[in-house]
């Protein structure tokens, strides 16, 4: 959905850097980070840890998208029981791996319920939308990357 700010993506390269993504090859989440965006809900140990350092490292962090800032399609997990979600997708089902192979290394151990991301950490502001539509992104970062004050609600900041 941010690709979706088409021609202001240009308007943004000049203004911002960007240090950590899935498309940066950064492998560690940087120092002092001025505004960081999270999109997407807390599911893994791996994604909280992330968002314990993103929160130690970040003046300001945004809930980004519906699944961060609610949970939505990924908590449907919710519902499922964890310890045995794993043994029957991995090393039960069709293609099974056997338990103690490469599989148990690189997929990382889920937490028992998804969160969306403020139930993890402070987060200092919301971009609502499943996805965003990118006038709300755009007002938001645009807002952001202009120092303007935002509108407190509930002690939290809400964009859109």
């Amino acid at each position: 959905s941010f690709l979706d700010l088409d021609e202001k993506l240009l308007d943004l390269a000049g203004k911002v850097e960007l240090v950590y993504s899935p498309i940066a090859d950064a492998k560690h989440f940087p120092e002092n980070v001025d505004v960081t965006l999270v999109e997407g809900a807390v599911a893994n140990m791996d994604h909280l840890a992330l968002a314990k350092e993103i929160r130690e490292r970040s003046k300001i962090v945004v809930s980004f998208g519906d699944c961060a800032v609610t949970g939505n399609v990924t908590s449907l997990r919710n519902k499922l029981p964890v310890d045995d979600l794993l043994t029957k997708v991995y090393h039960e089902g069709p293609g099974a791996v056997p338990r103690g192979g490469e599989i148990d290394k690189v997929v990382p151990a889920l937490i028992p319920r998804v969160l969306p991301l403020h139930q993890v950490i402070t987060v200092d502001a919301f971009i609502p939308g499943c996805p965003p539509d990118p006038e709300r992104i755009w007002a938001a970062v645009s807002s952001l990357l202009a120092g303007e004050p935002v509108v407190l609600a509930d002690k939290m900041r809400k964009f859109g």
